[in-house]
């Protein structure tokens, strides 16, 4: 193997070794950083968190002229380092506490819809029990929703909850200072517990909570297969009441989470009469189609609320709609996106109505053109006729004959005791050719060009008078 020294300089080292001379080192050069150390030193023992590219900028108005990368490695040699802090072991009675928190799962597919999959975990710092539910979202009302069924589980809660600094439970904080989210404030006075976090930047305090959702991801979620949230939420609590009460107790190794629970629960606080009411509720403006729009989804109203603000209530699995106190609409909650949720009804009763009006206006146009039709009308209906297909037919026949020729035709088929208006058709066509006429040619033009000649009633003025008599009368 190559040693990769000179044979001469080997045998100079073994002669002065031999001689009792004592051997010199090569003499080390001074760092380029060393001049530069001592305000170094100094502005880090000030301000600890400086960047180490910032602290560059400031060497180099300085004169250094090093490479960064070099000089970060020697500014970590010199950082000074935090102490590294202690921290007591906190013990808690049964019954006294729990600590909530929310975790993120990443997202699922439902549909055209890509939703977050957040997990609620509340966890009972005594025994440990874990309750585990999954929601698609992490807004108020399902934050809610996971202290009810944590409760409904454990038939009672604990005296104090601990929280992170998160928005569900804290708006605003000033040091001690604490403004609480008021619906928070108003479900713990229900249930009758102590909201009450733990310090800025002190996940330590909530330490349970958080080992708890390491557990879940390592021994619960990780390769876990469902088919739906339903589905995961039903494996999540199998496992909640198995696996995970099965495994030793924290507090005390020699017995199981499930047989500390059993000694925690008889002092939990007990439930409410009746449980909280947790519902979604906006308001929704319906526009001039029979929708409100709710969670990314449209949903059916009758016809009659058009152009109304109406209120929206929903839970987990039902939409409900109310105009005032009145409930006009329930639906089948849809977590999909874009997506029509229609109650046949709701679109009958609007089809049945548009069919009546359109029936309608149609006659008001031909009795206004014809006068003579409104009797022939009468008598199709007296006989059972159906009137929609009759006033369709005479209205093709006023644009092709035109008024005069109509009004005639009509006159004389009621004269006969005819009401059909194949009869008027025939006549029609019998006074064209007594007359020597071309038959007539169906044209179809467009909506501004068949009502180019509609009179338009002109507005009064006087109302904008009115406005500047007014604005003076204000001066």
């Amino acid at each position: 193997m190559a040693l990769r020294h000179h044979r001469q300089a080997i045998a100079l080292h073994r002669v002065l070794a031999q001689a009792g001379l004592p051997r010199h080192k090569p003499l080390q050069r001074a760092s380029i950083i060393e001049p530069y150390l001592p305000f170094i030193e100094q502005t880090l023992e000030k301000f600890p968190s400086l960047t180490a590219s910032r602290l560059y900028a400031m060497a180099r108005e300085r004169g250094y002229r090093g490479l960064p990368t070099h000089f970060r490695h020697l500014v970590a040699l010199h950082r000074p380092r935090k102490p590294a802090e202690a921290f007591l072991r906190l013990r808690t009675l049964p019954g006294e506490q729990g600590q909530v928190d929310w975790a993120h799962f990443g997202h699922i597919e439902i549909g055209n819809a890509r939703r977050p999959l957040m997990a609620f975990v509340m966890v009972l710092s005594y025994s440990r029990d874990i309750y585990l539910r999954f929601f698609l979202d992490a807004r108020m009302e399902n934050f809610l929703r996971g202290h009810v069924g944590a409760f409904n589980t454990w038939c009672g809660l604990p005296r104090v909850l601990l929280y992170d600094n998160l928005k569900s439970a804290v708006l605003e904080r000033q040091g001690d200072a604490i403004r609480f989210h008021p619906t928070l404030l108003t479900f713990a006075g229900f249930y009758r517990f102590e909201p009450r976090p733990v310090a800025v930047a002190r996940g330590n305090e909530k330490g349970r909570v958080e080992r708890a959702i390491r557990h879940i991801r390592e021994a619960f979620f990780i390769a876990r297969k469902f088919t739906d949230l339903d589905d995961l939420n039903a494996q999540a609590e199998q496992w909640c009441r198995n696996q995970a009460a099965d495994r030793p107790c924290p507090e005390d190794r020699t017995i199981t989470v499930r047989q500390a629970f059993v000694q925690e629960q008889p002092l939990l606080l007990p439930l409410p009469a009746n449980p909280y009411p947790v519902e979604e509720q906006v308001a929704a403006r319906v526009g001039k189609t029979p929708y409100v729009r709710f969670d990314l989804n449209d949903y059916s109203v009758p016809h009659a609320h058009v152009r109304r603000t109406l209120s929206v209530r929903a839970d987990l699995g039902l939409v409900r709609v109310f105009d005032g106190a009145k409930m006009i609409a329930s639906h089948r909650r849809s977590y999909d996106r874009d997506q029509q949720i229609e109650d046949p009804q709701h679109l009958k009763a609007l089809v049945a109505i548009k069919r009546e009006a359109r029936q309608h206006r149609g006659l008001n146009s031909l009795a206004r053109a014809v006068p003579a039709c409104q009797t022939l009308m009468i008598r199709a209906a007296e006989r059972g006729a159906n009137i929609g297909a009759i006033t369709t037919a005479m209205l093709k026949l006023l644009d092709l004959y035109g008024a005069q020729e109509l009004q005639a035709a009509v006159e004389e088929a009621l004269h006969a005791g005819a009401s059909h208006s194949r009869s008027v058709r025939d006549l029609l066509e019998r006074r064209r050719v007594a007359r020597g006429a071309p038959p007539p040619v169906e044209t179809s033009l467009p909506e501004h060009v068949r009502r180019k000649d509609t009179t338009v009633r002109p507005h009064r003025l006087d109302s904008y008078d009115q406005l500047t008599l007014g604005g003076k009368d204000d001066e």
